[in-house]
């Protein structure tokens, strides 16, 4: 009998949990929400001891954004604080939608539903979201694309605070 849950089942739920975590903006500790003048930073704060989950912490100031990349895990992301831009591309590397998280919005990404995003902060202060993902995100090989070539280079993220 297979006990673990959907990944359907995972994106309803674990989104309804990380909806009421980013419902407050009062708990973050302030180690984990430190802009870099450079780079936005991905601050580790759980990885489960079985390795089935980490929370993460993304902190962005003004202008700063991602490339245009992948997860190949599933992936729920909670807007804390200020505003971030999603836009996504399907497998072909077309922009298909953008999207606008603010605080208390949920979006989730996973291999079966769309994985390819470029994220940028959409507020001229700091900005905050919360995302939990079915690995460990910091070790996870993923890919960086580049939509005018359709080429990719592979990465590991890790994380701004180990």
């Amino acid at each position: 009998m297979n006990t673990r849950p959907q990944e359907n089942e995972i994106l309803s739920v674990g989104g309804g949990l990380l909806a009421k975590l980013v419902a407050n903006d009062d708990w973050l500790d302030a180690a984990f929400a430190k802009t870099h003048p450079e780079y936005y930073q991905q601050y580790l704060l759980y990885l489960d001891p079985q390795v089935r989950f980490t929370v993460v912490s993304f902190v962005w100031g003004p202008g700063q954004e991602t490339p245009v990349h992948n997860h190949t895990v599933w992936g729920l992301l909670g807007q804390l604080r200020g505003q971030e831009i999603s836009t996504n591309y399907d497998d072909d590397l077309n922009k298909i939608s953008e999207i606008t998280l603010n605080p208390g919005d949920i979006e989730a990404v996973s291999p079966s539903i769309g994985d390819i995003h470029k994220v940028r902060n959409g507020y001229d202060g700091t900005s905050i979201s919360i995302h939990v993902y079915g690995a460990d995100i910091g070790q996870v090989e993923r890919s960086v694309f580049f939509p005018s070539t359709g080429k990719h280079k592979d990465f590991i993220s890790g994380y701004s605070n180990v």
